[in-house]
């Protein structure tokens, strides 16, 4: 026999026509099973001919031209007559043996529409991509269950204006479940219809928090331990940006301790700093941030909050709340400052040098740093050397006072996991300022209640941040007190919601898959029965 679903058939003939193999066949059994009733019937009431499309062989299309009987049911049915069908070939009203079915099915739910079909195209499977798109909406959904322990996060359709929500069996990390919205009440039917869950994953978000609670009042509520650790990076950011002045004073008192080793005038250094500053606060972005600082500012001395002014300015919530908080534009400058670094930072000490050795050409220069790999523009070059040629001496290079990011990154680094360089210059930072050392201890003690599971030292964490000063780690401890308990249990259980980020990137990866192409429910197809 040369395919397996063929055994319970005798071939005919094998034919191959216009690139089409054809396969003419008819079964080879005396009898057939009613498919209402199970009565078993030798009676035949007449023939007719199936067309079913089946597996490619050597990437050529198959078609197996099947001669099939009608039988009179003799069991006591209300059927009179049934065509039988061959078991692993034939199904009722398809076009495809089961196979082919089964693969174009299976093609569909891994590449949707469009890429479905030229895949299936070159392995000799010919299928339009909306006769798969049809196929995957036409399976059924995949039972339930019984769900202990529930993981749920959103997932935006169209960002920023449609979202939806996905729920997973932790057990499994199976996806059971998607529905469209991601409030409170959708969240809350949603668990009342399906009852059982005592555990459930979630973000730090208010709305499933609630839902949650009016859904299922006796289910355990676990935040998750990745939003906590990103909430308190947020909070660590801003505590950094606030006191970036203590790292730049520290800087400022390198640059003097260096330069009081030099006998040259310190006047070209002020004039390369201050032209530097100029071209920064010059730029398109700092002016912007003065505008909007006071366009802000204003509304506020109004009395304006901040909703009413994120409708009448049109920016976002987020970033009206944060020239909102601001105290000064020099906060919101901070990051415009020293959120870039220049391509010239690290030959900066070679430039001052050779200058000083009494190579001025600002040409030769620039060869010489490029022949080094230096990127820069010739008229980058130039104008940082400018004040230089006034005053006819360059000083010592100013160090550089770690970016806001950069000095955010160690203070959120395991110390084994930074490089020595790293290490040293987390020391100067801490160093430098005693909040940023404090906010240092704090982070450190938080990593070890997330890794360890030791949610028993967390209201001793909270009562020394609320002794401290640092106003945004208080504003991160304040919002732990809101979801105490379920932060509580996330410290504490071994549930988290990893398996549901992952199921997230892996939706994100089927809607990019159909360009938009289809609605909801497709989506909702894919991601429950895609293997």
């Amino acid at each position: 026999m040369l395919l397996p679903h063929l055994a319970f058939v005798q071939i005919e003939r094998i034919e191959r026509r216009f690139g089409v193999v054809t396969f003419a066949a008819h079964v080879v059994s005396s009898s057939a099973m009613c498919p209402r009733c199970g009565a078993t019937s030798e009676r035949v009431h007449s023939r007719y001919e199936r067309r079913l499309g089946d597996l490619p062989i050597g990437a050529q299309p198959v078609i197996v031209e099947l001669t099939v009987r009608r039988f009179f049911c003799e069991g006591p049915c209300p059927t009179r007559t049934f065509a039988e069908q061959v078991e692993g070939l034939t199904s009722r009203y398809a076009r495809r043996s089961v196979p082919a079915a089964e693969v174009v099915m299976q093609l569909g739910l891994m590449l949707a529409g469009r890429p479905a079909a030229r895949l299936a195209a070159v392995f000799g499977l010919p299928v339009g991509r909306n006769t798969l798109i049809r196929t995957v909406r036409s399976l059924p959904d995949p039972p339930i269950g019984a769900v202990e322990v529930l993981g749920v996060d959103d997932f935006a359709v169209r960002r920023g204006r449609v979202y939806g929500t996905i729920l997973l069996d932790m057990a499994d990390h199976r996806p059971i479940d998607l529905f469209e919205g991601r409030e409170a009440d959708d969240l809350a039917a949603w668990l009342r219809a399906h009852t059982g869950v005592e555990v459930v994953c979630r973000d730090r978000g208010g709305a499933y928090a609630d839902g949650a609670r009016r859904g299922a009042p006796e289910a355990i509520q676990v935040a998750d331990r990745f939003h906590l650790w990103k909430n308190l990076g947020e909070h660590v950011k801003k505590t950094v940006t606030a006191h970036h002045g203590c790292l730049r004073q520290a800087a400022d008192d390198a640059m003097r301790e260096a330069q009081q080793t030099w006998e040259q005038r310190p006047e070209a250094e002020d004039l390369a700093a201050a032209a530097a500053a100029r071209r920064v606060d010059d730029t398109v972005i700092a002016q912007r941030i003065r505008r909007t600082f006071t366009e802000v500012h204003e509304l506020k001395a109004a009395g304006l909050g901040i909703r009413r002014i994120k409708r009448a300015t049109g920016l976002a919530k987020a970033t009206v709340a944060r020239y909102y908080h601001a105290q000064t534009v020099e906060e919101l400058l901070v990051t415009t400052r020293t959120g870039k670094s220049s391509v010239l930072d690290e030959y900066k000490p070679y430039i001052h040098e050779r200058f000083n050795a009494g190579v001025t050409n600002i040409k030769q220069i620039w060869t010489e740093i490029h022949e080094m790999g230096c990127p820069a523009a010739y008229g980058t070059l130039r104008d940082y050397m400018k004040p230089f040629r006034q005053v006819g001496v360059a000083p010592p290079a100013r160090p550089a006072a770690p970016k806001v990011g950069q000095a955010t990154t160690w203070l959120l680094t395991h110390p084994d996991n930074l490089d020595e360089d790293e290490a040293i210059k987390l020391k100067q930072v801490k160093a430098a300022c005693p909040h940023l050392e404090a906010t240092a201890e704090f982070v450190g003690r938080f990593a070890h209640m997330l890794t360890e599971l030791e949610g028993n030292k967390l209201e001793a964490w909270l009562n020394d941040v609320d002794s401290s000063d640092l106003p945004h780690l208080k504003t991160f401890a304040n919002g732990i007190r809101h979801d105490h308990d379920a932060v509580l249990n996330g410290l504490t259980l071994e549930h988290n919601s990893g398996a549901v980020e992952g199921a997230v990137n892996r939706l994100k990866v089927y809607k990019r898959q159909m360009y938009g192409r289809a609605n909801f429910d497709l989506l909702r197809k894919r991601v429950l029965l895609s293997p």
